[in-house]
């Protein structure tokens, strides 16, 4: 395919990882050393930085800062979550992108985030490729919930996985301090796919971890969870249990919304879940009248870079570099992904490419046969698949004893 000379433009969307920059700068980095490419922009907020014409030119940052990135959490562009509508239907926010695109003689557009961002990108793809615009379109996948399908893992998960594991060890070591009894109940993210929450199995592999886990691929039944919390204070005097914000009864309902009825709910009509481990910890109370502690670890999750998977930063910048080659070598409509490869017993990670179309909009959720047969708890597989995810501590630069992390100038383009 013959060479495509033009500006590119990369945007970030949905809820940030800590290494979600990293893979922006793996993006930025190559797109300004490739000659083809005449102009490097970043969208602020997404999507909507594009209709909004709020671009920065970011061949106007100072190098040396623009590193920073790789070790800096959140989205250095903003993000957003704005839901495009069929273009079948409406078509308005198309042809304000192709009108933008054209402006500023864009053809390369690389997007930079979850399965709603990789439905985005999807649907810019056809709708460039229908009005007989050429535009390269690929997208950077990031998600610290695991679940896009194809790939073997997502950026941003393996750091999360240590963050909880880690913290779970943590825990697990001050819940047995004083010489009562204590039943403590950690809430980790994860809607649909319990990816997130059944890291918290890498603190039991190191034998500091939860007693239960559950997650949202096993339906949760109350009676059996208070029973079983029950015999295990019994015998113990402590239980440790970890659960997914999303597990749900036999009906789907999620339990968080037994608390809260009235849930508000983004653009894209998913509810804004928290609160689980609150509740849990209430109902705990009334059955056992023991001490009950719930944490909901929250945004730390996703933003505690200090504790980064150095593995987790390397891959992500490779996938933002791989979106760049590949996009320039002809190559479009297409999310970056990677095949896992065993070698005489050694992780290496590969790059490996999916149609959008297959990936937008699809979960990938824990096969059943890594939980076990009582839904409780995480079988033994789970950790040979997670385990050299985390590997490597991350290289974060430190100034008078704390992070230093990316300041952009922002120049408007």
């Amino acid at each position: 395919m013959s060479q495509l000379k033009g500006a590119c433009i990369i945007g970030q969307s949905g809820g940030p990882t800590s290494v979600i920059n990293a893979s922006a700068y793996g993006a930025i980095k190559t797109a300004l050393g490739e000659d083809c490419i005449t102009r490097v922009l970043g969208a602020c907020n997404g999507i909507k930085g594009v209709l909004d014409d709020n671009l920065i030119d970011m061949g106007k940052e100072d190098p040396q800062e623009l590193a920073y990135m790789q070790y800096t959490p959140s989205s250095a562009l903003g993000s957003c979550r704005y839901k495009l509508k069929d273009p079948d239907e409406d078509d308005t926010d198309y042809q304000r992108i192709l009108e933008i695109f054209k402006k500023y003689g864009v053809r390369y557009f690389f997007y930079n985030g979850g399965n709603d961002s990789m439905d985005t990108c999807n649907k810019i793809s056809k709708f460039m490729l229908k009005n007989g615009y050429e535009c390269r379109v690929m997208g950077i996948p990031k998600t610290i919930d695991n679940d896009l399908a194809g790939t073997d893992h997502c950026p941003g998960f393996a750091s999360a996985a240590k963050y909880i594991a880690t913290s779970c060890m943590e825990v697990y070591h001050d819940a047995r301090v004083y010489d009562t009894g204590m039943v403590t109940i950690i809430e980790c993210m994860g809607r649909h796919a319990g990816w997130l929450t059944a890291a918290s199995a890498l603190a039991s592999y190191k034998g500091c971890g939860p007693d239960l886990i559950y997650l949202p691929e096993v339906d949760f039944d109350m009676d059996q969870f208070l029973a079983k919390v029950k015999a295990i204070y019994e015998k113990e005097k402590k239980c440790i249990v970890c659960v997914s914000e999303g597990i749900h009864d036999k009906d789907g309902t999620f339990i968080a919304e037994y608390a809260n009825k009235n849930m508000t709910k983004d653009s894209f009509g998913h509810a804004q879940l928290g609160g689980l481990a609150a509740y849990l910890a209430s109902e705990v109370k009334k059955a056992i009248n023991a001490k009950v502690r719930g944490i909901e670890l929250s945004l730390l999750q996703r933003c505690a870079a200090h504790c980064a998977s150095q593995t987790d930063i390397d891959e992500s910048y490779a996938a933002g570099e791989a979106a760049v080659k590949n996009a320039v070598a002809g190559i479009t409509d297409r999310m970056v992904g990677y095949e896992r490869v065993m070698q005489d017993g050694k992780y290496t990670c590969q790059i490996k490419l999916f149609p959008l179309d297959i990936v937008a909009n699809t979960e990938k959720k824990v096969p059943r046969e890594w939980i076990n047969a009582a839904g409780d708890g995480i079988e033994p597989a789970f950790i040979d698949y997670a385990l050299p995810l985390i590997q490597g501590q991350t290289k974060l630069p430190m100034e008078d004893g704390l992070p230093r992390f990316v300041h952009l100038k922002k120049v408007k383009a």
